[in-house]
C-alpha cells in the first residue's frame, strides 16, 4: 500500500522560495540577454555607419577626382577646339580674296578675330573673319565641323552686324561659312539661307555655290 506524504508548511515554503530563487535567476539571465543583444546591436550600428561613412567618402573622393579628370579632358578638347578653328581660319583666310574676287565681288582686305563689346564692357559679338572693301563686307564664320545650329547662330549674327560694328552700318553686308567638315544637308540648308559656302577639297578652299546662286544681303 503506497503511503502518501502530506505536505508540510516548511516544505511548501521551500519549494516556493526555490521557485523564486528560480525566478530571479530566469529575470537575470533575461536581462544578461537583454544586454548582450542591446551591446551586439549598438555594436552593429557602429559597424554599418562606420562603413557607411568609410564608403561615402569613398565616393566623393572618386567623385571629386573623376570630377578633376572631366575638367582636364574638357579643357584639352577646349584647346584642341579653339587650335582646330584656329587652323580653319588660317587655312580659309589667304584664299578669301581671291575666291570673292573670282565671284565679282572686288574685297581687298581680310580682317581677322573682330570682338564688339557693350558700354560696361560685356561681349556683343565676334567675327572670325571679315573681307572688305569701301562698300562691302563679308562676315565669315569658320567650324571644323558645321551644324544647322552654326548656321542659325550666324545668321542672327549677320542681323545684328550692323548694330554691334557700327563702322560697317553704310556698307552691304554678306554672310559665308567655312568648314573642313560640311555635310550636304547643311551646306544646303546655309545655300539656301543666301549664305557663301566655303569647303576644303584636296589642298584648296572652294566656293561651293553655282552660277544661279544669289547671296542675301544685309
Amino acid at each position: 500500500m503506497t503511503t502518501i506524504t502530506k505536505p508540510n508548511f516548511d516544505n511548501i515554503l521551500h519549494l516556493i522560495q526555490e521557485l523564486a530563487i528560480n525566478q530571479k535567476e530566469d529575470r537575470l539571465h533575461l536581462q544578461e540577454t537583454d544586454r548582450l543583444l542591446k551591446e551586439q546591436s549598438q555594436a552593429t550600428d557602429r559597424l554599418i555607419k562606420e562603413q557607411y561613412q568609410a564608403t561615402d567618402r569613398l565616393l566623393k573622393e572618386q567623385s571629386a577626382a573623376t570630377d578633376r579628370k572631366i575638367k582636364e579632358v574638357s579643357t584639352q578638347v577646349g584647346h584642341l577646339t579653339n587650335r582646330l578653328g584656329e587652323f580653319v581660319e588660317e587655312m580659309v583666310r589667304p584664299a578669301v580674296l581671291k575666291l570673292f574676287r573670282k565671284r565679282g565681288v572686288q574685297v581687298n582686305q581680310v580682317l581677322r578675330n573682330l570682338i564688339a563689346y557693350d558700354a560696361q564692357g560685356e561681349k556683343l559679338s565676334e567675327v572670325d573673319l571679315l573681307a572688305i572693301n569701301t562698300d562691302i563686307a563679308i562676315v565669315v564664320e569658320c567650324k571644323t565641323q558645321l551644324t544647322i545650329d552654326h548656321v542659325n547662330d550666324h545668321l542672327d549674327r549677320l542681323t545684328q552686324f550692323k548694330h554691334n560694328f557700327t563702322q560697317y552700318a553704310n556698307q552691304t553686308i554678306f554672310g559665308a561659312i567655312a568648314s573642313i567638315v560640311l555635310p550636304d544637308d547643311v551646306a544646303r540648308y546655309a545655300y539656301r539661307q543666301g549664305l557663301f559656302v566655303l569647303a576644303q577639297s584636296g589642298d584648296a578652299v572652294i566656293i561651293r555655290n553655282d552660277d544661279k546662286f544669289r547671296p542675301k544681303h544685309w
